[in-house]
């Protein structure tokens, strides 16, 4: 009875965690550009009593085995990087990408990171910034007399002047793609790193080979689908009642021999 006890306790830790997941995702239902996360398990180690396919004599084997299960486990929580709804904004500094990539910011400590929050501002060097002021990457610089700010589909990044009808193109933004998109590192704050399980950024112009293109006034939403999560919901705490009751019986057996000794 005594196994029983320990594997309906891996079932709880694992319900608990994957709650904690559910959780998660449906805080930052809102959050622009937030990809969902599900959590994945595996069994643990089996406990070998009799292995399939040995011999049960000279001419006869064991047409199955009898293995002993000592429960489950967390082993990963899975980004799905499934595209956002896209909302309009008419904010000329908001960009989203639809389609695969995303946009580099530079950090603090002078690293990259990775972001679908295309929620930009100017900062006061006329450079874009995000919300805790990291620069968009590569550097431009929009003229303090710029008249209008325009992004094309393909990042290309052109003003209007004052007395100048034709507009001047002052940089274009680049965006990084990746093999393994769901092997990101997520920092907080709307911010991926890259690891080794994602590889290394495949950095290029928008709207190119396998790059999605940029929609200048609008944000990509959280791909988070409410009434999926609250299944998800319904179905752990499910899960977690039966390992209680897993529980709850094991005592009752193990009660049931103590009071018949």
């Amino acid at each position: 009875m005594a196994e029983a006890l320990w594997i309906a306790k891996t079932g709880l830790e694992a319900q608990k965690n994957k709650l904690s997941t559910i959780s998660n995702n449906l805080a930052n239902v809102n959050t622009t550009g937030f990809k969902r996360s599900r959590t994945v398990f595996e069994d643990l180690i089996y406990q070998n009593v009799r292995q399939p396919g040995g011999k049960s004599s000279q001419d006869t084997i064991l047409p199955s085995g009898l293995s002993i299960g000592t429960g489950v486990k967390t082993v990963a929580t899975q980004k799905i990087h499934e595209q956002g709804s896209l909302l309009q904004t008419e904010n000329k500094f908001d960009l989203a990408i639809e389609g695969r990539g995303f946009f580099q910011v530079l950090q603090p400590n002078g690293n990259i990171a990775y972001t679908r929050n295309g929620e930009f501002q100017l900062g006061p060097d006329g450079q874009l910034v995000n919300a805790n002021g990291y620069r968009l990457q590569p550097d431009f610089n929009i003229p303090q007399n710029a008249l209008s700010v325009t992004v094309g589909i393909d990042g290309t990044v052109s003003v209007s002047q004052p007395g100048n009808p034709v507009p001047a193109q002052i940089g274009t933004i680049q965006i990084a793609d990746f093999i393994n998109p769901a092997g990101l590192q997520a920092l907080g704050g709307n911010l991926l790193a890259e690891t080794a399980a994602s590889g290394a950024p495949i950095v290029g112009a928008p709207d190119t080979l396998s790059f999605g293109s940029l929609i200048q006034g609008s944000l990509e939403g959280s791909n988070v689908n409410v009434v999926e999560e609250l299944v998800n919901m319904i179905e752990t705490q499910r899960a977690y009642e039966m390992n209680s009751k897993a529980i709850s019986t094991a005592d009752q057996m193990l009660q049931y021999v103590n009071n018949n000794l």
